[in-house]
């Protein structure tokens, strides 16, 4: 067993590794006395992390019950810490099927040779990656840590005190780092399969490629096995990358339902706080914004990989129209109408099957039932229809 998980990503990579150190991560491979003991390393960590902290903030909304200001700074934090158990959860039960995603990717980009490939491999979204992690660690870190943790026992002595401000300074610092990762995993994952799209897009491009292209006259019979042979091995491709799809879409799903709802719940209620905020409360109000920043970044960054990877795999069909297809012999044409029927069904990420990730997801406003707008002739024809009794 290595100590570090090399990847081609490098920011799957500084993610991965973060969750293997931190013990969220359990390799697939440990047997025996090994594997006791790295579940024995998980649940410490676990509960240094996430459990004392969220006993602590039972403990202290008993004691704030009834001011709905410090109960609803509370409950913050109280829902974050159940979608991180959630998403902890999640990542240990699914952690085979997570690495079977990430290894089926690293074959397919280890063996790019083509210097098109290569490009596109060493630039699959960093700057929006990195942006994410800078933002949405540092906001996070701001608002919990300018939320003080009230411990259910007394901790104003020597030397409890000591031991509950390196506590609390070193969880919130960890909670930030791996909550942070866990994100960049998923956002990281999809990345490798928007790439994985862009590849195929350029296979599809290249599938000519030596080949005499006349339009006036139909290729030849060892020119139509050539094509086919190429053809063959990027439909095996296609259906991969869509099998990836859908494991990220299962293992992620419930996860990001709780992040959804969670995050919804909190922007709508720090929202709304921070226009009741005083302005010379400074402390509070810089906690709801920082949170509230954190939380909107957290939903656009799904909603947006989710839109991206949904357009970049409906690309596929136009990259096959564009080719010389009329060229080809009728079974190609076949094969190649065939995948561009399944083509246009994209790959879509959902959050519990109750929302599919795009943008128009992030920024539409969850009303169901909008209010008909009539027309001048509607209103008159119902009027007329229905006069209303003036006695």
């Amino acid at each position: 067993m290595s100590l570090f998980i090399k990847n081609v990503n490098w920011s799957l990579c500084f993610a991965l590794n973060i969750l293997k150190f931190a013990g969220f991560l359990v390799p697939e491979k440990v047997n025996g006395f090994r594997r006791i003991v790295a579940l024995a390393y998980w649940f410490f960590w676990f509960m240094f992390v996430v459990g004392i902290m969220t006993i602590a903030q039972f403990g202290d909304l008993v004691q704030v019950w009834g001011n709905v200001t410090l109960m609803s700074e509370t409950l913050y934090l109280l829902f974050t810490y159940f979608v991180y158990i959630i998403k902890i959860i999640i990542l240990f039960m699914k952690r085979k099927e997570i690495f079977d995603i990430v290894r089926e990717g690293d074959e397919e980009l280890n063996t790019e040779e083509r210097e098109e490939g290569k490009a596109i491999i060493e630039r699959p979204v960093v700057p929006e990656i990195s942006a994410f992690k800078q933002i949405n660690s540092s906001a996070l870190y701001i608002s919990i840590r300018f939320k003080l943790f009230e411990y259910p026992m007394d901790v104003t002595k020597s030397p409890a005190f000591e031991i509950a401000y390196v506590h609390q300074n070193l969880s919130v610092m960890l909670v930030a780092v791996t909550n942070c990762s866990l994100d960049i995993m998923v956002i990281s994952l999809i990345a490798v399969c928007r790439c994985r799209i862009k590849l195929l897009q350029l296979t599809l491009g290249n599938l000519f490629q030596d080949i005499d292209v006349d339009g006036m006259r139909l290729l030849s019979d060892d020119d139509n096995r050539k094509v086919a042979e190429r053809l063959r091995a990027c439909i095996i491709k296609h259906q991969a990358i869509l099998e990836s799809g859908f494991q990220i879409r299962t293992c992620f799903s419930y996860s990001i339902l709780a992040q959804f709802t969670v995050s919804i719940v909190i922007l709508c209620v720090s929202a709304y706080q921070v226009g009741e905020v005083e302005l010379d409360n400074k402390l509070r109000l810089v906690f709801m914004i920082a949170y509230l920043l954190s939380m909107a970044v957290q939903v656009f960054v799904y909603c947006y990989q989710g839109n991206c990877i949904s357009e970049e795999s409906v690309e596929i069909a136009d990259t096959l129209y564009e080719m010389p297809w009329y060229v080809c012999s009728l079974s190609i044409r076949k094969t190649l109408l065939v995948m561009m029927v399944r083509s246009r069904r994209p790959i879509e990420l959902t959050a519990g099957g109750f929302a599919t990730l795009s943008l128009e997801c992030f920024i539409q406003d969850y009303v169901e039932d909008q209010p008909l707008l009539l027309t001048e002739c509607d209103t008159l024809f119902i009027s007329a229809k229905f006069p209303q009794n003036t006695s």
